[in-house]
């Protein structure tokens, strides 16, 4: 069940953290910080599993997700899913529906969390409004679409150890940037067969090749979904890693 949905307060806005992460891109003076904490949004709670937006829904809403992990999945003609995307803390989940209007895929919650629902046409107003706003958004969604072109080689053209190694590495940064680990360690948001429905192998395959992983002094798991990395150099390198599609700043340390 939902929990009661509330209006947030202005004192601390929860749209802070997609503040942050839009002016990680691009520059933002404090009139543009201020407008966008000022979008008028509705913040839900939603449970493990629980759609934010389905395939074909007409949205009404752009979401920012505030905790928790979402993915962005589809599934094909024979039931099988393939998840495209996993997002986390402050990053716009489905801000694309804010001019398509109709969802051409599905988003999901990966674990509990909190939304922050923004009305669509207050985005469309704001990036336009704004410039500087529109093209932080609009190098979000840039960038949205560089991972996904490095998830569709991962999945097409790497084996399931590089598959699996290179998710790994890309996870360490991502949730490094997000807050949520250290670069060396950290808890992976996904089961593992979640983990081969992003990398199209099967649960047991990909259990095997964790197995192999940690033989080989790469990770340490001392419980399923710890990940440690041993050798962040090897690691890389087991999965053909390169940091560059993430478009990090420069200023940001790394050791990829």
């Amino acid at each position: 069940m939902n929990r009661p949905e509330k209006q947030s307060s202005s004192d601390q806005s929860p749209l802070e953290p997609m503040v942050r992460k839009l002016a990680y891109w691009h520059d933002l003076d404090a009139a543009d910080r201020a407008a966008l904490l000022a979008l008028p949004h509705t913040v839900k709670s939603l449970e493990q599993h629980q759609y934010i937006v389905r395939e074909r829904d007409r949205a009404a809403y752009s979401c920012v997700l505030l905790s928790g992990f979402a993915m962005r999945h589809k599934i094909v003609g024979g039931g099988y899913r393939q998840i495209c995307a996993i997002h986390m803390r402050g990053e716009m989940v489905d801000l694309q529906n804010s001019l398509l209007g109709t969802a051409d895929h599905s988003v999901q919650m990966l674990t509990p969390g909190q939304i922050a629902m923004i009305p669509r046409e207050e985005v469309t107003r704001l990036a336009f409004e704004r410039p500087a706003v529109g093209k932080a958004m609009w190098i979000d969604t840039l960038v949205d679409a560089s991972i996904f072109r490095e998830w569709i080689a991962n999945v097409g053209r790497r084996d399931a150890r590089s598959r699996i190694a290179h998710v790994l590495c890309e996870f360490a940064l991502r949730l490094k940037l997000a807050g949520l680990g250290e670069q060396t360690g950290y808890q992976l948001p996904m089961t593992q067969e979640q983990l081969g429905d992003v990398t199209g192998l099967t649960s047991v395959h990909v259990n095997r090749t964790l197995k192999s992983l940690e033989a080989d002094g790469l990770i340490e798991r001392v419980s399923p979904r710890s990940i440690t990395i041993g050798d962040w150099k090897k690691l890389a390198d087991a999965g053909d890693f390169d940091s560059n599609y993430l478009h990090l700043r420069e200023d940001e340390p790394a050791l990829a």
